[in-house]
C-alpha cells in the first residue's frame, strides 16, 4: 500500500502541553503511524507551556490571512518519538499566556480569534515547509474551522475528524466571525450556525469528510437522544461516515516494568515491586503505611461528567469498610473542598488537588483498584493504565469503559449510576479482593497481559485514512 502523508492539527500535544485524553492521542498516535511507515506531522501552538521543549525556530515567518490583513507567525519545529516533525505556531499575543483555553477566570475570550489562527495557519506552515497532506487529522472544536478554511482555499485534502469529547463543542457568538476572516455566509451555508450562534463541531462534523470517535460504543451513544447534547441529528445524518476506533495506550510511557516515575518496576512474572509502590503512595499521600489495607485509587477531573457527585454519595457507606481512597485531580469547587476536609480529618482518605504525572503514575501503581463512575466516557485512558499495572478498574458500563473492561475478568462493570449502586460494585471488587483471592490475581493477570498499545489502532486509523481519501475523491 503507498505511503500516507498526514498532518495532525491538534490543540495539545503530549508531552508538550496536556490537559486531558486528546493530548495523550496525539502524542500517541503520530508515532504510532510513523512506525506503519507512513509520513505523519504535527501542528499546534506554541503556548507558554510548550517553550520549554526542545524545538528549532525555522528560518521562516508565515502570514496567516485573518479579519483585518495577516498576522504573522513564527513556526518553531521540534521532533516527537519516532522523528515525527512537530511544528509549533508561534503568536505570544494569542498564545504566550498560562493556561491553553482558560485560567481561573474562565476561558478565554479570544479562544475563536486564537483556535481560527491555529486552523488557518496549518495550511500556511505545511505550505511553507512544503509537505503536501493526503489526509488532514483534525481534533475535537478547536481544529473544526479546518475543513471551511479548506473549502474557502479550494484544497481537496480528505479530513478526518475525531470527536474526544462531545461536551466541548466551541460556541461563540456570530459577531466574532470578523476576526477570523471567514464571512457570515460562509459560516452559514457550510452548517456552522446552530440555531443562532457558531458551533464550530457542528461545522467539523458536517464538512469533515469522515468523523471519528476514541470508542465504537461512544460513536453509537452520541448519536442518541440521549448522548447527543443537541447534536444527535447531524450525528445520525453523517453515521454512515462515523466510525468508532478504540485509543490505544503509550507503552513507553505506561509501563511498570520501566516506570521512572516509580520506586520500584514489576510486571505480571513478578509483582513484588507492586508492594514498594504502595508504600511510597501511602506516604505521600499521608495515609498510614499498611500492606493489608486495599487502596482504591482515583485520577480524574473533579466534574459532574465523572460521576465526583455519585462518588461524595457513597462515601458513608464505603469509608465504613476497611479501606484507603487516594484521589488526585482539580475540578468543581465543592469537590475539592470536600476531599480536602476528609484528607484532614480521615485516616482513610488521601487527596492532592493537583495535576501530577508522577503521582498519576504512582496511584495507579500502589493501587489495588481504580475508581471511574462515569456519567459518559468517550473512551478513557486510565482504565487501560490501570489493567497494565495490575489495579483493576471499577467502571460504569458507557462508551470506551465498557469496550475496556470484562466484568469480574479484568475489573468491575456497574451499569446504573447511582451511590447505592457504586458502593455496592465496590463492596463486591473488595469482597473478590479479600474472599476470592486466587479469582483476583487470575484477573490481574488477565489485566496485565492485554493487548492495548496504539499497533492496533493505527492500523485502524490507517484504513479510515484510505477511506476518508476514497471517499472524498467522489464528493
Amino acid at each position: 500500500m503507498p505511503r500516507l502523508r498526514v498532518l495532525f492539527v491538534v490543540s495539545e500535544c503530549v508531552p508538550l502541553v496536556k490537559t486531558g485524553g486528546l493530548g495523550d492521542v496525539a502524542g500517541a498516535l503520530p508515532p504510532a503511524l510513523a512506525e506503519r511507515g507512513h509520513d505523519v506531522r504535527v501542528v499546534m501552538p506554541r503556548y507558554q507551556e510548550a517553550k520549554s521543549f526542545p524545538a528549532e525556530r525555522l528560518d521562516l515567518s508565515v502570514g496567516v490571512p485573518m479579519g483585518g490583513g495577516e498576522r504573522w507567525c513564527g513556526v518553531y519545529e521540534g521532533k516527537l518519538r519516532r522523528d515525527v516533525p512537530i511544528y509549533m505556531l508561534e503568536h505570544d499575543v494569542l498564545y504566550d499566556r498560562k493556561g491553553l483555553y482558560g485560567d481561573d477566570n474562565g476561558d478565554f475570550g479570544d479562544n475563536l480569534l486564537r483556535f481560527a489562527l491555529l486552523s488557518r495557519g496549518a495550511f500556511s506552515v505545511v505550505d511553507a515547509v512544503g509537505f503536501r497532506p493526503d489526509v488532514i487529522h483534525i481534533n475535537d472544536w478547536q481544529t473544526c474551522l479546518v475543513p471551511l478554511y479548506q473549502k474557502i482555499l479550494g484544497r481537496r485534502e480528505a479530513t478526518v475528524l475525531s470527536i474526544h469529547n462531545l461536551g466541548y463543542q466551541g460556541w461563540f457568538g456570530m459577531e466574532g466571525l470578523g476576526a477570523t476572516g471567514i464571512g457570515a455566509h460562509d459560516a452559514w451555508s457550510t452548517g456552522y450556525e446552530h440555531y443562532g450562534p457558531l458551533n464550530l463541531l457542528k461545522g467539523g462534523i458536517v464538512n469533515a469528510t469522515m468523523v471519528s470517535t476514541v470508542s465504537p460504543t461512544y460513536a453509537a451513544e452520541i448519536a442518541t437522544d440521549e448522548g447527543g447534547m443537541g447534536l444527535e441529528g447531524v450525528l445520525r445524518w453523517r453515521g454512515r461516515d462515523t466510525i468508532g476506533v478504540l485509543n490505544g495506550i503509550d507503552d513507553a510511557i505506561w509501563s511498570p516494568r520501566d516506570d521512572p516515575h516509580l520506586p520500584a518496576s514489576y510486571g505480571p512474572d513478578d509483582l513484588s515491586g507492586k508492594a514498594a509502590c504502595r508504600a511510597e503512595l501511602q506516604r505521600e499521600f499521608g495515609l498510614p503505611v499498611r500492606p493489608d489495607v486495599p487502596i482504591i485509587g482515583m485520577v480524574t477531573r473533579l466534574a459532574h461528567q465523572k460521576g465526583m457527585d455519585v462518588v461524595a454519595g457513597a462515601l458513608e457507606e464505603l469509608l465504613r469498610e476497611d479501606l484507603q481512597l487516594v484521589v488526585l485531580g482539580k475540578g468543581e469547587t465543592w469537590a475539592e473542598e470536600m476531599l480536602v476536609h476528609l484528607a484532614k480529618t480521615s485516616d482513610k482518605v488521601g487527596a492532592k488537588i493537583a495535576i501530577s504525572e508522577r503521582w498519576a503514575h504512582l496511584i495507579e501503581a500502589g493501587a489495588d483498584l481504580f475508581l471511574m463512575p462515569s456519567r459518559y466516557e468517550p473512551c478513557g485512558l486510565n482504565q487501560m493504565y490501570s489493567q497494565r499495572y495490575g489495579t483493576l478498574p471499577i467502571v460504569r458500563a458507557v462508551g470506551g469503559l465498557v469496550d475496556t473492561v470484562e466484568h469480574d475478568a479484568t475489573g468491575f462493570v456497574f451499569r446504573e449510576l447511582s451511590p447505592q449502586v457504586l458502593a455496592g460494585c465496590v463492596k463486591y471488587a473488595l469482597y473478590t479482593m479479600r474472599q476470592r483471592p486466587e479469582h483476583f490475581a487470575a484477573m490481574r493477570q488477565a489485566a496485565m497481559r492485554k493487548s492495548m498499545g496504539w499497533d492496533r489502532s493505527a492500523a485502524q486509523y490507517e484504513a479510515l485514512y484510505r477511506l476518508a481519501m476514497a471517499r472524498q475523491r467522489t464528493r
